[in-house]
């Protein structure tokens, strides 16, 4: 069933707040009375839309939305200004700084409405449209764009960063034996075994045919390599049946880097890729590991 969408009403008025609860019935509305509540609100909610008036104490709407506006968490959260003032500045303020419309008081439900479902419906096709562009078609997770745009920014802002590539053994040899649309099962249960053994915050992506890679923050490193480790060992332990008789069985050689201080994510990438290279090289089915700390 689909679920409706979460709107964030951020008022110091409850007069307003009750109007807009009555004419938003059909959503799903949380409510924060000032701005640094609906800071706190858009991290405990998956918000879909934010109301926000301009005028507060402490804290404005244009000081919220900037906010909102410069994390990467929250920047897409469309933001509807609600407010009394009608000139240009202010209008033009609201805009710049990231607002995508506004809706004055008093409120006409008409167009209140009208502009929430508005934005409601281009932010989803938004979504859908940017998954497309950064997800891989077959396993849904993400694409090799997406992986190496996620890292770069996780490169600056992370110091203990283990890079991890991943490759089916003898991929080929199942391709060939048991055909390409067999091949796609394995690599589905390849991924779904990695996605469901890995941290939440950990990057996994299909770099191209039966190639993926991690990245990993973490501060301790043992508790990276015992994760990489299980995960190999669980994969080795999966099957997939082919013909309803014959059961197959495969594999997944790992390499392992840490990153050093002068490190770009290409060299990085690089080391980690050696490492598989030696993984493979030595008999396949392991975990082979460059510049760790023994």
């Amino acid at each position: 069933m689909d679920t409706k969408p979460t709107i964030l009403v951020v008022d110091d008025t409850k007069e307003n707040i009750n109007i807009l609860l009555s004419l938003l019935k059909d959503y799903d509305v949380v409510v924060a009375l000032n701005g640094e509540k609906a800071l706190k609100m858009v991290e405990k909610y998956d918000v879909d839309l934010i109301l926000l008036d301009i005028v507060m104490p402490q804290m404005s709407g244009y000081e919220v939305c900037e906010e909102l506006k410069g994390k990467i968490q929250t920047k897409k959260i469309p933001i509807l200004f609600i407010t009394a003032n009608t000139d240009d500045a202010s209008i033009e303020k609201a805009f710049k700084l990231g607002g995508v419309d506004y809706v004055t008081k008093p409120f006409r439900p008409i167009e209140l409405l009208a502009r929430v479902k508005t934005h409601l419906e281009l932010s989803n096709t938004l979504k859908k449209l940017e998954y497309a562009a950064t997800r891989d078609g077959m396993t849904g997770i993400y694409n090799r764009a997406k992986f190496f745009e996620l890292g770069q920014t996780l490169l600056r802002s992370q110091k203990n960063l283990f890079a991890v590539m991943i490759d089916i053994d003898n991929f080929k040899n199942i391709n060939d034996s048991y055909g390409h649309p067999f091949g796609d099962k394995v690599i589905k249960k390849v991924v779904n075994t990695i996605r469901n053994n890995i941290h939440e915050d950990t990057i996994l992506a299909r770099l191209g045919g039966e190639e993926f890679a991690l990245l990993i923050q973490s501060d301790v490193q043992e508790s990276v390599m015992k994760e990489i480790d299980t995960m190999r060992h669980l994969v080795s332990q999966e099957e997939e049946i082919f013909a309803n008789d014959v059961i197959v069985k495969f594999t997944i050689s790992n390499g392992v880097a840490t990153k050093n201080e002068n490190d770009t994510l290409d060299s990085l990438m690089k080391r980690a890729d050696e490492a598989l290279y030696d993984a493979k090289k030595s008999g396949r089915n392991k975990v082979c590991y460059k510049n760790f700390r023994v």
